[in-house]
């Protein structure tokens, strides 16, 4: 006769350890929920460590000239994450490093004066100043540039120092749970239940509320639990890395014909110390029907456009697909705002996609006034013994790149 399973209680499991859980599972703590984060690789994976660290308060949704759903959205979420910073914040980001406290919006000498003159509206009051020549960065500092700059009140934050903060202010909740060892199942009351084995032993996890923030692996325990609803979309993209020898930091949006920026870059240190720059904006966004060869020629013919006073002939180049997973929208457009709701045919279980990294705060505030409208008892924070191994931090994907050796 089979022994039944040890039955792991929980008022709330996460699944998903990028920053989306672990922003929740740091607010679910504070909140009193007796709750754990389970990951089945590294926490950050795949979309977190994979983003540039933007946290924006949306004028690079506002390339049309006007404000849009998007840029309204996230209007007021640098301020929310300046307070975290401070350790003012619902969440204690204190120990996150900021790689910068401004964005720069760059344009050639075509750019519209529509648009022009949009910038210099009230509407974007206190969110965008011009730059005049004497206070141009110094990668600006060249007669070759003829265009107009603006300064824009986003910042940059460091990713995995970020996923080390969220993860330090939660010791002994964030699991290690590999996916090919998780089986999903409901019960005969329609619950939703985690089982999984270890050293001989089964287990079964047991929980008021299950929330999904997998970001694309939703859509895995979603097919597994038979639920289609909601349904997910994938928008790839496919980044490109520089590691190079030029003395630049620099964060900043090139304008162009597209309602999003021609070119993004950011700038971040390799663990050799070395800067690299990682290129973003529509050249991503057609670089996912690229190979990996076509991707960086044409960020290396973008960069001598845009930068031809730049010499780039010593720099390693290397490219990253990355798949934005969101919550299935009309035409696969890209979703204006963060998104949580219920899973078809499982009674505690919710499905949330951050759908940006800014708003990953929102993300939790909503989740976390869901569980209450809905009554989700609260049975307290005590310590946690279950048999598995804490979870890591994920490598950054440039140094994944440059350590193998690519170029």
């Amino acid at each position: 006769m089979e022994s039944s399973p040890t039955v792991i209680q929980l008022d709330i499991a996460v699944i998903g350890g990028g920053i989306a859980g672990l922003w929740l599972l740091n607010r679910l703590q504070r909140e009193g929920y007796n709750c754990a984060l389970f990951e089945s690789g590294a926490l950050g994976r795949d979309q977190s460590v994979a983003s540039q660290g933007m946290i924006h308060g949306g004028i690079k949704y506002t390339l049309s000239g006007a404000l849009t759903g998007a840029s309204e959205a996230i209007a007021d979420m640098p301020d929310h994450w300046k307070r975290c910073l401070k350790g003012e914040g619902d969440v204690d980001l204190s120990g996150a490093e900021v790689l910068s406290d401004h964005f720069y919006m760059w344009s050639s000498a075509s750019v519209t004066s529509r648009l022009t003159t949009f910038f210099a509206s009230k509407a974007t009051r206190g969110r965008v100043d011009k730059v005049t020549a004497g206070e141009r960065p110094a990668i600006f500092q060249n007669s070759q540039f003829s265009g107009k700059l603006y300064r824009l009140v986003d910042m940059v934050l460091d990713v995995p120092s970020v996923v080390r903060a969220l993860a330090d202010n939660i010791p002994g909740r964030t699991y290690l749970l590999p996916v090919e060892d998780q089986s999903w199942s409901t019960d005969a009351e329609g619950n939703c239940v985690l089982r999984f084995a270890r050293d001989g032993r089964d287990y079964e996890i047991r929980a008021s509320r299950f929330i999904f923030t997998a970001g694309k692996g939703n859509g895995v325990i979603l097919g597994a639990l038979g639920a289609e609803q909601p349904q997910m979309q994938i928008r790839p993209l496919q980044q490109v890395m520089v590691k190079h020898d030029q003395p630049f930091a620099f964060y900043g949006h090139c304008l162009g014909a597209d309602k999003t920026p021609r070119l993004t870059i950011s700038s971040h240190r390799a663990s050799d110390g070395q800067w690299v720059w990682y290129l973003g904006g529509s050249l991503a966004e057609k670089g996912a029907d690229q190979t990996a060869a076509e991707v960086i020629a044409a960020a290396k013919q973008e960069m001598n456009k845009l930068i031809p006073w730049l010499d780039l002939s010593k720099a390693q180049w290397a490219a990253l697909p990355v798949d934005r997973a969101e919550p299935r929208q009309k035409n696969l457009v890209r979703p204006d705002k963060a998104y949580v709701g219920a899973v078809g045919g499982c009674h505690n279980a919710l499905v949330a996609w951050p759908t940006k990294l800014t708003l990953a705060p929102n993300l939790a505030s909503e989740t976390v006034e869901m569980l209450q409208r809905d009554g989700v008892s609260r049975s307290g924070t005590s310590a946690l013994e279950l048999p598995l191994p804490q979870a890591g931090v994920a490598q950054t994907p440039w140094d994944a790149a440059f350590a193998s050796g690519e170029k």
